[in-house]
């Protein structure tokens, strides 16, 4: 790269440190300011920064890598981290995040079970499950930011070592700048950084378009590559590199099958990417959160563009690689001018910023909220939590890398946190929302065993495949929900009937709506209520999906493909926002 490249890059690394600086005093008064902002900031600025956290440089390079092998059946890879969850958090899973008004997943574990026994059993369990989870994460980043890194810096090292130097450099930059500011570092950084990746995905858009011609891609894409239709089996599995032909991934059918299933428990269990409960709580009230929950995806959608044009450059042979998973900083090398280059990577590198950011915020929040306040700093001044909080960020940095250290791919961390990790809480987390019998010990059972088996899956060959890892530590967790329920004292009715009463949630509740002291139009309201929710979630859904799917059929691929999608975004957007519009101006009281 140029001189001018590094310049643009140095001096991004310099303006977030600074922010960290700037925001310190701020963001060390209490341990309310460091993870949860006050709950003062505003939702468009919450939106962006939860929508970009989940645009990080390792996930991108991901999609790319899925689009180069699969053409756009790969957006059923995309089910499985829950792409759908912003027409859920629209339409009524963030105002009840919010109403619970807690500052950590763990802790609402105690409005949901007691602050008893069982509730604590529960919190512990979750904590667990969230500091291994997002620990995973940090290694998934790891592997993808020193792929990305090593193909600009040359360090005259053998390429593992070098993909390793590169990312410890880049850990410890961004650790500092998490150190310093909490989530009011994080959400100012990550506004600035929407800023960014969105200018850089749209400049990496035209160029591809501008290089790529209707000719062109008719001669290099194969007949069904714009097809969205799943198929059972690959034709061309042969083909696949050997980290995905190890992975199951040709048996795309049953892939698809455990995706879409774990992507809809993912949605209907709440926010499932542990940052995301987060910054749902920092918000100011139930009505922003739904305001958040709606906005999310919509900062995302020049993402896709991006991914599709990196990808079409590769497959049409204008950039090639090897490696599929470095097709991505390859084509940025080959084909962006000096001066914008700079900036398209200081846009990914900052979204690797936001995303291991927000990862390391909410780990080290539920380490010292829910494991060290409750058992060693009951009694601790605040000051003492915030620097608890220091330590407890170097921690997860520490577990995470070593993590990354050990992995060979960015798929093979992937489909085992998704997959196997994914599927030990999917279940647990859907029945506490929507059955009143699931106690704290059944919910502990259940997280447990499911992680248990979750951790002996990579070292059991027949059981590391996705497709045969999800339903069995599902089935595991299930089991252990249920036994942990049934042969235990159900939560005490005086804690179910408050958490009703405050959160309002519809599904199995009967008994206890029945004791609520609601009016007698509130306890009418949610059988109705969740068909307004229902009826949401469908159309918001397929507007997100027309929204996804748009901006990768415009770069050239497909006319027909790009009118249809448009239409269905536009056709789906109106219903929805008419239909929003509508619940709210019935005033009932499930909407806020």
């Amino acid at each position: 790269m140029a001189t001018i490249d590094y310049a643009i890059i140095g001096l991004y690394f310099a303006s977030v440190i600074g922010i960290g600086f700037w925001y310190q005093r701020r963001a060390a008064r209490n341990l309310d300011s460091y993870f949860l902002g006050g709950k003062s900031m505003h939702w468009l600025a919450l939106a962006m920064s939860g929508s970009v956290a989940t645009f990080d440089i390792t996930g991108t390079m991901w999609i790319v890598t899925l689009i180069t092998l699969f053409g756009m059946k790969s957006m059923w890879n995309h089910w499985m981290w829950g792409f759908l969850m912003a027409a859920f958090f629209m339409s009524y899973m963030g105002k009840w995040v919010r109403r619970s008004g807690v500052m950590t997943g763990a802790e609402w574990m105690v409005t949901r079970f007691g602050d008893g026994r069982d509730g604590r059993i529960a919190r512990i369990s979750y904590t667990i499950m969230a500091v291994v989870t997002l620990a995973g994460f940090i290694g998934y980043a790891f592997q993808g930011i020193g792929r990305f890194a090593t193909v600009y810096i040359d360090l005259g090292l053998d390429p593992d070592t070098s993909m390793k130097v590169c990312a410890c450099a880049v850990f410890a930059i961004t650790t500092l700048y998490v150190l310093l500011g909490g989530l009011y570092g994080v959400v100012v950084t990550n506004v600035i950084q929407t800023v960014i990746l969105t200018v850089a995905s749209i400049l990496i858009a035209g160029v591809a378009y501008t290089k790529l011609t209707p000719e062109l891609l008719a001669d290099k894409l194969p007949a069904d590559w714009t097809s969205l239709l799943p198929t059972w089996r690959l034709a061309d599995a042969a083909e696949l590199p050997e980290a995905y032909a190890d992975g199951g991934y040709e048996l795309f059918g049953a892939l698809i099958i455990v995706w879409v299933v774990k992507g809809l428990l993912l949605n209907l269990g709440g926010p499932g990417q542990m940052t995301d409960f987060q910054i749902f709580l920092a918000t100011r009230n139930p009505r922003d959160a739904s305001k958040l929950g709606a906005a999310w995806s919509g900062f995302l959608v020049v993402r896709w563009a991006m991914c599709m044009g990196i990808a079409l450059l590769a497959i049409t042979g204008l950039a090639s690689t090897s490696d599929p998973e470095q097709v991505m900083p390859i084509v940025l090398k080959t084909y962006l001018p000096i001066g914008i280059r700079g900036l398209v990577i200081a846009g990914l590198l900052a979204a690797f910023m936001s995303t291991f950011s927000a990862t390391v915020n909410a780990a080290a929040s539920y380490i010292v909220r829910d494991l060290w306040q409750p058992l060693f700093g009951r009694h601790a001044d605040q000051r003492h939590l915030v620097r608890a909080s220091y330590v407890a960020t170097i921690g997860v940095v520490l577990v995470g890398t070593a993590i990354g250290f050990q992995a060979d791919s960015i798929r093979q961390i992937w489909d085992w946190i998704m997959m196997a990790v994914g599927a030990a809480f999917v279940v647990p987390n859907v029945l506490r929302w929507y059955w009143w019998r699931l106690g704290g010990w059944g919910y502990a059972t259940g997280t447990l065993v499911g992680l248990l088996a979750a951790l002996v899956v990579p070292f059991v060959p027949d059981l590391n495949l996705p497709y045969t890892a999800f339903p069995t530590v599902c089935l595991l967790s299930v089991i252990g929900c249920l036994i942990g329920t049934w042969f235990t004292r159900p939560t005490d009715e005086a804690i179910l009937v408050s958490f009703y009463e405050n959160i309002r949630p519809f599904g199995a509740w009967g008994p206890i709506r029945r004791k609520a002291r609601l009016s007698a139009e509130q306890l009418e309201s949610p059988a109705e209520s969740m068909w307004l929710a229902v009826l949401n979630v469908v159309l918001a859904s397929m507007a997100i999906l027309g929204a996804y799917l748009s901006p990768m059929y415009l770069t050239r691929t497909s006319r027909n493909h790009t009118g249809f999608s448009i239409s269905v975004f536009v056709a789906f957007g109106l219903a929805g926002c008419y239909s929003l519009k509508s619940s709210r101006d019935s005033k009932r009281p499930f909407y806020p």
